[in-house]
């Protein structure tokens, strides 16, 4: 069975190796770094699943123990809270945030098996974001001969017409715009990842998280797909739907259907497929210079 990936969130070392110590004896608990300051452990958080913080209620650097419970409060998959203090004091805004505990430190005899009986029924219902599959081939070699997954999508008449102006617009400004800067940064096996938007075709939502799909290779991204749709509008994405944000300049062909529709088709090992209405063609066929 997996293990609870955990953080140490503390100011004192000693207080974080007694904490190592204790918990090596946890079958369920694996010790995955440490922290001093709610901010790094925000940072580790995005690179790295975790299922509990152990965190000290007065932490450096401007934040608190309880301020970072509240910054953590609307994630979904939110890791369990068990804070360290020295008094009680706090322990009511602890569990007002969704604490699993609160233990006075140092603790007393039999008070931390209490704490691993609350994380065992956390664990239970504590599911941890996958992630993302890999592709067949490494990254770094060509594509597969064949080898093609589609994701067909509806395309509701109603949303046509955003669809196409959005798309004018891409072709519009593809012969004369700017080296592409912009870089999304997303975490993988504890590394920072600058991917250009350039070469993101599409980003799939799942659930608190995203997945950014470039041509060879999918990256597990923090973000919201809501907040990659605000921060990457202007550059050409456009929502097709309430999963899936495509990059406009990657729409690389036109296929006609039965019924004298039409399918526009994106790029990469995945693609995404998304059907235009008869009575758009036209429009569509003026677009790209048809």
């Amino acid at each position: 069975m997996p293990k609870l990936k955990t953080l140490l969130v503390h100011p004192d070392p000693e207080v974080r190796t007694a904490l190592r110590d204790v918990l090596e004896e946890v079958p369920f608990v694996q010790v995955l770094g440490e922290a001093v300051s709610a901010f790094e452990a925000l940072e580790l958080l995005e690179a790295i699943p975790y299922g509990v913080f152990f965190v000290g209620v007065d932490l450096p650097g401007g934040a608190s123990g309880i301020e970072m419970a509240q910054m953590l409060a609307g994630r979904k998959n939110k890791p369990a809270l068990v804070f360290i203090s020295d008094s009680e004091s706090q322990a009511y805004a602890a569990f007002e945030l969704g604490a699993t505990d609160y233990l006075l430190w140092p603790p007393a005899p039999g008070r931390m098996a209490r704490t691993m009986d609350r994380l065992q029924t956390f664990k239970t219902r504590f599911r941890e974001v996958p992630p993302p599959a890999p592709y067949p081939d490494d990254p770094d070699d060509e594509p597969s001969e064949g080898f093609e997954q589609t994701v067909k999508l509806p395309l509701p008449e109603e949303e046509q017409d955003s669809f196409l102006a959005a798309l004018q617009a891409a072709w519009d400004q593809t012969s004369n715009r700017r080296p592409e800067i912009d870089k999304l940064a997303v975490n993988q096996d504890g590394r920072t990842i600058l991917i250009p938007y350039d070469q993101i075709i599409f980003v799939e939502a799942f659930e608190d998280y995203s997945y950014v799909h470039t041509a060879n290779q999918k990256f597990l991204s923090s973000y919201r797909l809501k907040n990659l749709e605000d921060r990457l509008g202007p550059h050409r994405f456009f929502r097709v739907h309430r999963k899936y944000l495509v990059n406009l300049d990657m729409v690389t062909e036109i296929a006609s259907m039965p019924g004298s529709n039409f399918m526009l088709r994106t790029a990469g090992r995945t693609r995404i497929e998304l059907p235009i209405s008869r009575r758009r063609i036209a429009e569509l066929k003026k677009i790209i210079g048809l």
